[in-house]
């Protein structure tokens, strides 16, 4: 891993969050409602980030709890220091990607993220054939809950072609600036 600067430095420049202000009360961890699936909980994220450690940085990038928070924000109700681990985690995510260090695991998780996105900047909408197609071939799980389909279609649960939004160039720029704000 490429770790020229520490993680913990690079969050904070590029989003604010100072992650030394956590004391460790683990108030985050008890509020989070999938902290036991997690390998490690939120409170540990941000002590192995306060280490400034190459090895702990590289723990934190290929864990798979930064791909399992939901974003739900109970962590950040809770936090007295209002530290935004929602926040963090989606940073964590996007250098994990940017450094192929994604845990084993939650390859999924990054293969439905990308199919869906790529699904909304095809159409500017959500299509659910796209979507699954896009994480089937990016899973090679090509059989996987192929039943469930044909039921879907019957019931009118599955559009054969997508609905297109009426300025596609709207969605063109606003996946352009996004992308084009994180790679600063």
């Amino acid at each position: 891993m490429e770790n020229k600067e520490c993680i913990s430095c690079d969050l904070e420049q590029k989003t604010g969050i100072n992650v030394s202000y956590c004391y460790q009360c683990g108030k985050c961890t008890a509020g989070c409602v999938l902290s036991e699936e997690m390998d490690y909980a939120p409170s540990y994220i941000l002590r192995l980030l306060q280490t400034k450690n190459a090895q702990n940085d590289r723990r934190v990038l290929s864990s798979n709890a930064i791909w399992i928070c939901l974003n739900c924000e109970n962590c950040i109700a809770r936090c007295p220091k209002e530290i935004n681990i929602p926040k963090v985690m989606d940073y964590l995510r996007e250098r994990s990607r940017k450094e192929r260090c994604i845990h084993k695991e939650s390859r999924p998780v990054v293969a439905f993220h990308s199919a869906f996105l790529e699904s909304v900047k095809r159409t500017g909408r959500l299509y659910e054939v796209g979507l699954v197609a896009g994480f089937k071939a990016r899973t090679l799980r090509l059989t996987q809950d192929l039943n469930v389909a044909p039921v879907m279609f019957v019931k009118g649960k599955l559009n054969l072609f997508p609905e297109r939004v009426k300025d596609e160039n709207k969605i063109k720029k606003i996946f352009a600036q996004t992308i084009e704000k994180t790679q600063k």
